[in-house]
């Protein structure tokens, strides 16, 4: 464990003893180079104490205001339910800490738009937590594009989807921002932007929500980019557990077999075909070591904060996220086109 006078790390303290934070990101950037996990809190200062016993944190707080209020702490990693993402991120900037929001950073475009003024008046970070805009086999696939192996790129598809129904989820409240596009459709959305580096100018989309939890359960839309590419994602609580990205370029196509989870006990792949043949059978397998997307994403907020870089996904590219859902389900309303920017 690192020492507290060791101010090679960046300090940081977590808000809230989440799943996805307990499981997956603490344990993952305890393992980073750049990240020093000295604070976690929870309103239930017995499972702040739990969590901290169990990995190893120095110290636990029973109130957010207290983990905010700690001198030592740094940066903030907020996984909080949706709707308490811009809130927390405000208090904890407003106490001069760094924030690396989970996903969806607000529960729209104008919300999020808050973030900006904050992050000018304060002078922190804010990053949003996609973490696989960290991953080696994304940022080869980026490379890939831009270098024209396949030619230029015209079509992104995208599918996430796994199966789950618990009335008693924070996903399954629609005014807590549930629901699949919030939870999962907005990885799909957010790597397209990223590899047209560019913005939807349109969108338009497809809702079924459940009966009785109001939420959607599969959402498809469709995005047309001023360069005249497209992009189509489904998304999808209920169905069966399921990701894969396609990209599809004029003389060449890309397929990343694991898009969103990569697995950090074996090497990643993606394929790249030439189209020579179907079935695959012309498709190179390009294979990525084993390596942690939650590690390499604190890392490399940690070195934005230390002035080295810029956080991987800054406020404003959660702006233009955030803008494509909202035309989703404006879209989804109104039956037509809707743009993003409006």
């Amino acid at each position: 464990m690192v020492a507290s006078g060791d101010h090679s790390r960046v300090r940081w303290g977590i808000l809230g003893a989440a799943n996805i934070g307990v499981k997956k990101v603490i344990p993952a950037m305890q393992r980073g180079a750049r990240s020093h996990v000295v604070a976690i809190a929870s309103r239930d200062v017995a499972k702040a104490q739990a969590a901290a016993s169990e990995l190893r944190i120095p110290r636990a707080y029973g109130s957010y205001e207290e983990l905010l209020a700690d001198p030592e702490v740094e940066a903030i990693y907020n996984p909080l339910p949706n709707h308490l993402h811009v809130p927390w991120t405000i208090r904890a900037a407003e106490a001069g800490k760094h924030v690396l929001c989970e996903k969806p950073i607000a529960l729209s475009a104008s919300e999020a738009r808050t973030l900006l003024d904050v992050r000018a008046r304060t002078g922190v970070q804010i990053g949003e937590a996609f973490m696989v805009r960290n991953h080696p086999q994304w940022l080869a696939v980026r490379d890939l594009v831009a270098s024209g192996r396949i030619g230029q790129l015209r079509v992104v598809a995208g599918h996430f989807a796994y199966f789950r129904r618990d009335p008693n989820d924070v996903r399954s409240v629609p005014e807590w921002g549930g629901g699949g596009l919030m939870d999962v459709g907005c990885y799909p959305i957010t790597m397209s932007r990223w590899l047209f580096s560019e913005e939807p100018e349109a969108v338009i989309g497809i809702v079924d929500r459940d009966p009785e939890l109001r939420i959607d359960r599969i959402a498809s839309g469709l995005m047309r980019f001023p360069s005249g590419g497209q992009a189509t994602f489904t998304s999808a609580m209920q169905l069966v557990h399921y990701q894969r990205m396609q990209l599809h370029g004029t003389s060449g196509r890309i397929e990343v077999q694991i898009p969103f989870n990569a697995p950090t006990d074996r090497p990643t792949r993606i394929f790249v075909d030439d189209g020579r043949e179907l079935g695959d059978r012309s498709a190179e397998p390009l294979e990525f070591p084993a390596v942690d997307q939650y590690t390499l994403q604190g890392d490399n907020f940690s070195a934005a904060v230390r002035g080295e870089g810029s956080v991987p996904v800054s406020v404003e590219d959660a702006v233009g996220n955030i803008a494509v859902i909202d035309a989703v389900f404006r879209s989804v309303e109104s039956g037509r086109w809707e743009a993003p920017g409006s």
